[in-house]
């Protein structure tokens, strides 16, 4: 009988879930692009996950799996935020390999409480079980149905006034593990479209950390750049993706365009 190496996997199982609980900083990068192969640059690169973007993005859901296996590779975990928080979504981007997925345009925590159990197998969740899928390495880790209710990372986003409102309740839920800003949607709720240095909005963030740290999770939030990153992890963030796939190559296109007709 051949031998089974059950160590060589490109799945998270748990890594990038222990490290943001801890209180741990950990770096990312959406990608929208639907390019299998950026997704591979930018874990080569060494970042620490890929978020592959379902809702604003180019991919599709069925390519999640292969994002994986390429981020994987590198020891980088896959996140996904899904097209919307419906069950089958979720459990979809879970049986694809993702170590975890972000949750959009969630407005209370009675939402939030409703949609956590679509990530976890019964008796916590309601979950599809099936085995012949990248998560439970097509059904060569059955023990994987017990292990992920420990190893799925919950990351919800505070993008709308009613999460914001609710944050606090939302962070106290034992399931979420990240909060999560998205910026140019919470900056048009609060009124004040892209200005990120409105009084509103940075009271705003300083309500989401201050949360965060009450209960013990991670606050993250989206940076165009490295230097607005490091404000932010100054602030109290320690989720921190920057730009994505598209922005990180258009930026570095133009820079070096920039620079060679100058």
């Amino acid at each position: 009988m051949a031998h089974l190496n059950t160590a060589m996997t490109p799945l998270d199982k748990g890594a990038l879930a222990a490290r943001i609980r801890a209180g741990e900083t950990t770096i990312g990068s959406f990608a929208g692009l639907g390019s299998t192969m950026a997704i591979e640059v930018l874990a080569a690169a060494g970042l620490d996950w890929v978020l592959v973007d379902l809702e604003h993005g180019g991919g599709r859901e069925d390519a999640v799996g292969d994002a994986v296996a390429a981020a994987g590779g590198y020891g980088a975990g896959t996140l996904v935020r899904v097209e919307t928080p419906d069950r089958i979504r979720i459990g979809r981007a879970l049986d694809a390999g993702a170590a975890g997925v972000m949750l959009p345009r969630v407005d209370s925590a009675a939402e939030v409480a409703e949609i956590i159990p679509h990530l976890h197998y019964p008796p916590l969740g309601d979950r599809g079980v099936a085995t012949y899928n990248r998560s439970l390495r097509w059904g060569m880790d059955k023990a994987g149905l017990e292990t992920s209710k420990d190893e799925v990372i919950t990351i919800v986003q505070i993008e709308t006034v009613g999460a914001l409102a609710e944050v606090d309740e939302i962070a106290a839920i034992d399931a979420v593990d990240v909060l999560f800003v998205g910026p140019l949607d919470l900056s048009y709720a609060l009124g004040v479209p892209l200005d990120f240095t409105a009084p509103v909005f940075r009271d705003a963030l300083e309500t989401v950390v201050a949360a965060a740290r009450k209960h013990g999770k991670a606050a993250g939030i989206l940076s165009g750049d490295a230097g607005v990153a490091s404000t932010r992890a100054e602030q109290g963030f320690t989720f921190l993706p920057v730009g994505s796939d598209s922005t990180l190559l258009a930026d570095t296109a133009t820079a070096v365009i920039s620079a060679l007709r100058d």
